[in-house]
């Protein structure tokens, strides 16, 4: 489903002349970046038309093989001093947490990344806004399906620390998401295992861990919902948004063709009985040709967990030990004044006789 994110934020640093970087989302405010050497420069960048931002927070575009189209990016300087802006592309992804990134500067883009063709930096003066056009033209061969690209304003600054130079690059854009026409189909995959946590004091129940790798294996962005089922229960994975209904039930996610997420499920207060089977389901959404949410054939799938009575067992052990420890004891306890009665009759009789 193609759902608005925040757009991005990145700041990355390497020493020399390595420059690392990682993107993360934010275009709600704006953002502020400040080396050791110099003053701080804050801007914004944020989807326009050729007059300027239009309330986008991605571009979305829907393309032929071969064919191409211009939108425009908006990058505004916050600060009190000219900027000159660098203005990059690069192939785009979801994190684990399902946030939207942009690879780094030093990671080359094969795919949406290299579509894109846009002036190489731009000046902008103090409290001023420029708008730049950028292209995005889909090559002849490319594979049907939603193809994800970030687009970034940022500046680079260097900084001596312990006598090598340091690079910092800060980054901010937004993504630029274009499905290329053709045959587009919406699947994923699950494969879940699960774990039983023991709570090794035997009055009380230990928990289940169960994990699904959700797969998107078709080529188009869908949004997931996972959950799993015990005792009557729907329960939610953790780690996502709650939705709307504010608390409980199934949360969501995007996922990108090809990108795998892991859903994570605890399931407390369980007692070693046995084996425990836990339904794990993953329904998913997409977006249709004609702008409307299409369903994927949901997938499920049963994890079986031993819930073995360990620490139990090992009470049960401990108290059978201390009763066959009385036991043999009493046993012992119970021969030797046996011998000792046995001797007393004994000596009883050697001096009977020995007074006859």
């Amino acid at each position: 489903m193609h759902r608005p994110l925040p757009a991005l934020v990145v700041a990355a640093a390497s020493a020399v002349l390595a420059v690392a970087g990682a993107l993360a989302t934010s275009v709600a405010a704006p953002v502020s970046a400040s080396a050791e050497e110099g003053g701080t420069v804050t801007w914004s960048v944020s989807p326009a038309n050729a007059e300027g931002p239009d309330g986008r927070s991605r571009v979305d575009l829907e393309l032929d093989p071969g064919a191409s189209a211009t939108e425009h990016l908006a990058v505004r300087n916050l600060g009190d001093e000219q900027v000159t802006f660098a203005i990059t592309a690069a192939d785009g992804y979801l994190t684990s947490t399902g946030r939207f990134n942009m690879l780094p500067s030093d990671q080359p883009s094969v795919d949406a990344g290299t579509w894109i063709s846009v002036a190489d930096e731009v000046a902008v003066a103090p409290g001023a806004t420029a708008v730049l056009p950028f292209t995005v033209t889909v090559p002849e061969d490319a594979t049907p399906g939603d193809h994800a690209a970030g687009i970034a304003a940022s500046i680079t600054t260097t900084s001596s620390g312990d006598g090598a130079q340091v690079g910092v690059e800060s980054r901010v854009g937004f993504r630029v998401m274009t499905r290329v026409t053709g045959e587009l189909e919406a699947s994923v995959a699950l494969d879940a295992d699960g774990a039983y946590d023991i709570s090794w004091n035997p009055f009380q129940p230990g928990q289940l861990e169960v994990t699904g790798v959700v797969e998107n294996t078709g080529n188009v962005a869908v949004a997931i919902v996972g959950a799993a089922e015990f005792g009557g229960a729907r329960i939610a994975p953790t780690g996502f948004e709650a939705d709307d209904s504010g608390a409980g039930g199934p949360t969501s996610a995007d996922l990108l063709p090809g990108e795998r997420r892991t859903l994570s499920f605890s399931i407390p207060d369980v007692w070693p009985l046995g084996p425990v089977t836990v339904p794990v389901t993953v329904e998913a959404t997409a977006v249709g040709p004609d702008g409307a949410d299409v369903t994927v054939q949901p997938v499920s799938q049963d994890v079986t967990v031993w819930a073995l009575p360990v620490s139990q067992l090992v009470l049960l052990l401990a108290v059978a030990l201390i009763v066959l420890g009385l036991l043999v004891g009493r046993r012992r306890r119970t021969a030797k004044v046996d011998r000792l009665v046995a001797d007393a009759r004994e000596a009883g009789r050697r001096e009977a006789h020995a007074s006859e």
